[in-house]
């Protein structure tokens, strides 16, 4: 019997974290926010494959691109805009087959481009280890996206509360003087906190999608 694709991620699970330690190398080194969501969303992790997930996705991508480009227009003379994305299952495939390096999401890919055109800095937090920076940075750039900044998990970050770091990530980015017009990823953890204008939330389906 043929995995579908969503099912396909349990068995590369292991393979993908190898092959990703495998090929690192060494990295150079608010307002309360409204959240957006797709009612496709909810729909059993067990019922969803590739072209359900990527029509979820474009269905939260519909809704940011207009803000987006409304409020990129509306900048502040001086502004400097940023929008923050997470990485797995947001900005690149992460569970749905492995290769490297790791396919775009399209969704998400053509927001970034939109912005990227329009002098938006894309900043990316991840809970991602430290270990792996060089070859996230380069996938992202690979695929189409421009990165202002990555910031990845160090060492004492590990133990620290996914949520709570990323937030901390969004006080940095504000600190070097950005203001996050958008918040874009998949899970709770990487919307909660603050310090973003709008939140997007990509499809996790219950949190089977890392």
């Amino acid at each position: 019997m043929t995995l579908r694709p969503w099912a396909r991620r349990i068995a590369v699970g292991a393979t993908s974290a190898a092959a990703l330690v495998a090929l690192a190398v060494p990295a150079e080194a608010a307002a309360p926010a409204t959240t957006s969501t797709s009612a496709a969303a909810v729909t059993a992790a067990a019922d969803v494959d590739y072209a359900t997930w990527q029509r979820d996705c474009q269905a939260v991508m519909d809704q940011a691109l207009p803000y987006l480009k409304q409020r990129i227009a509306d900048a502040r003379p001086g502004e400097k805009q940023a929008v923050v994305f997470d990485i797995d299952n947001t900005t690149l495939e992460t569970d749905f087959g492995f290769s490297f390096p790791q396919p775009a999401n399209r969704p998400a890919l053509r927001v970034a481009q939109y912005a990227q055109d329009h002098g938006v800095a894309l900043f990316f937090v991840t809970a991602r280890p430290g270990i792996i920076a060089g070859v996230t940075d380069f996938n992202l750039e690979h695929v189409g996206y421009d990165v202002s900044g990555l910031y990845v998990r160090g060492f004492l970050d590990l133990f620290k509360n996914v949520a709570d770091y990323k937030t901390a990530q969004r006080v940095d980015i504000e600190k070097r003087g950005y203001t996050i017009i958008a918040n874009i990823g998949n899970s709770a953890t990487d919307l909660s906190g603050g310090h973003a204008e709008k939140t997007y939330k990509l499809p996790d389906y219950g949190g089977q999608l890392s």
